[in-house]
């Protein structure tokens, strides 16, 4: 079968790879119908972050069970499904907590097991890692359906934990795919206002469309007085950071008011430098973040996403068969493309 490997940066190829084969009762084969490129797999492909060549590669994909263990009770061949982006057991002390993310028998697509960037997968743990969608599932819902991998839950993750509640103003630091999926997470959670920070119109346009009353389209200094006017000098009540930057830490902290909360969702591809530890104390800003636990939300957004209450599918405004998969990894570097969809 063909998959995406990584061979040093910028060096992405399309390759054959042996069938993916059940390993242990609780393992299932999926077929890939629907997959894409995230801002992380940019990382490895830029060589900010190590990997073996070789390497498998991609974490948000949906598809079909072409075949299950012996072990598996909740899913059949032919199952239209859903994978966040880590598996998990469902059963260790953590995914009882509702952390799969921090699961001690799991691990990330592409790094402890097949990626997802290829024709089809091994799923370990199936039926705790994935998520039944309707048969009958539309195919113009696909694209939406394949954001509950990974982008939708961690803008929602990121909201939640901000504190956006409704009647509250949040700022969206970030104008990638997660930081558009946090404003489309702050309308449904009832922001009364909401900042959408960025310098790309095409994607501040994605923005408004999903709830964005404002745009502030500056970095820095910059950014955070234009925040301050439209709030009156008070900043928001919540502030989803989804960059990883410290300069976007450092703009999500100036920007928050008093008694508010930053929610951090972006990969960090710096240390702690734009940590404000003062500031934090001094104002009262409640600090959370991290990797988004995705299975532990896909359920409760899914029926908003099946009844087109909410559609994150314009995050998508590129999509490549997966011989192309090398040019979408291109297009997103050099930002001609927000977020690539791959199909077979």
């Amino acid at each position: 079968m063909l998959a995406t490997t990584l061979h040093g940066p910028g060096d992405i190829r399309v390759e054959q790879v042996p069938d993916p084969v059940i390993t242990a009762p609780t393992d299932a084969v999926v077929t890939v119908t629907h997959a894409c490129i995230c801002g992380s797999d940019l990382w490895p492909y830029q060589g900010v972050s190590p990997s073996k060549p070789g390497a498998r590669i991609g974490h948000e994909f949906l598809g079909r069970v072409a075949e299950v263990g012996a072990g598996v009770t909740t899913l059949r061949p032919g199952d239209l499904v859903v994978a966040p982006f880590m598996f998990s057991d469902g059963e260790c002390v953590y995914c009882r907590e509702q952390l799969p993310t921090s699961c001690v028998n799991g691990g990330m697509w592409g790094k402890a097991n097949d990626g997802g960037q290829g024709e089809a997968l091994r799923v370990p743990f199936a039926d705790a890692t994935l998520v039944k969608l309707p048969a009958d599932a539309d195919e113009a819902l696909m694209p939406a359906l394949l954001s509950l991998s990974d982008v939708l839950p961690t803008g929602h993750h990121a909201a939640s934990i901000a504190g956006v509640r409704p009647g509250a103003t949040v700022a969206v630091v970030g104008d990638g795919a997660v930081g558009l999926c946090g404003v489309l997470a702050a309308r449904r959670l009832g922001a009364e206002r909401i900042i959408a920070m960025g310098r790309h119109e095409a994607r501040t346009a994605i923005a408004r469309a999903f709830g964005a009353t404002d745009v502030v389209a500056a970095r820095g200094e910059e950014a955070v007085a234009a925040v301050a006017e439209l709030t009156g000098g008070e900043g928001a009540h919540a502030v989803i950071e989804a960059v990883g930057t410290a300069q976007s830490m450092q703009t999500a902290i100036s920007i928050t008011r008093p008694g508010g909360g930053i929610g951090y969702v972006g990969v960090p591809h710096v240390g702690g430098e734009g940590l404000d530890i003062n500031r934090l104390f001094t104002r009262n800003i409640a600090l959370r973040g991290g990797v988004a636990p995705a299975r532990s939300y896909i359920e409760e957004l899914l029926p908003d996403v099946l009844s087109r209450a909410i559609d994150p599918s314009p995050i998508f405004d590129s999509t490549m068969k997966l011989s192309q998969v090398a040019e979408g990894y291109a297009a997103m570097n050099e930002r001609r493309a927000l977020k690539v969809l791959i199909t077979p």
